[in-house]
């Protein structure tokens, strides 16, 4: 769908990977950073690539971190199933969660609740805002 131009959560393509809006936003800002390359494990990718798709998720990272002033980033490599490396970049502030701790002990039903869908207005703003800091950070690490 990003190569297609019809994914409406496509932010930015960068060397190694897509960053997208993540479909849920209980945590706002929610992100993920798609390898371009289909792998099931980081260790799987080539050296040069591997270094610089996590090169790439820490200026993501910061990008989704400024933008949504997150006080924490919780940064996982995540799959169970899925034959794609991807990053989850949650922007964590105090008290998000009923329980501290990480973002999988929020029950599930809260979480994935259709009200944490953004609206298309919604979802053209947390595009937009992240994509000009992305830019940002990425100016300045060059």
């Amino acid at each position: 769908m990003i190569q297609e131009g019809t994914n409406s959560y496509f932010v930015a393509e960068l060397e190694t990977g897509y960053v997208v809006i993540g479909d849920h936003q209980y945590f706002e800002g929610y992100t993920l950073f798609l390898s371009k390359k289909h792998v099931t494990e980081l260790h799987y990718l080539q050296t040069d690539f591997k270094l610089k798709f996590l090169k790439e998720m820490c200026l993501v990272n910061e990008a989704v971190a400024l933008t949504f002033d997150a006080e924490k980033m919780n940064c996982e490599l995540l799959g169970n199933g899925d034959a794609h490396v991807h990053w989850h970049l949650f922007p964590r502030h105090k008290n998000d969660t009923p329980t501290p701790g990480p973002v999988w002990w929020l029950n599930r039903k809260i979480m994935f609740n259709e009200n944490n869908y953004p609206t298309q207005e919604k979802l053209t703003q947390l595009r937009n805002k992240l994509s000009r800091e992305l830019k940002l950070v990425l100016r300045k690490s060059i």
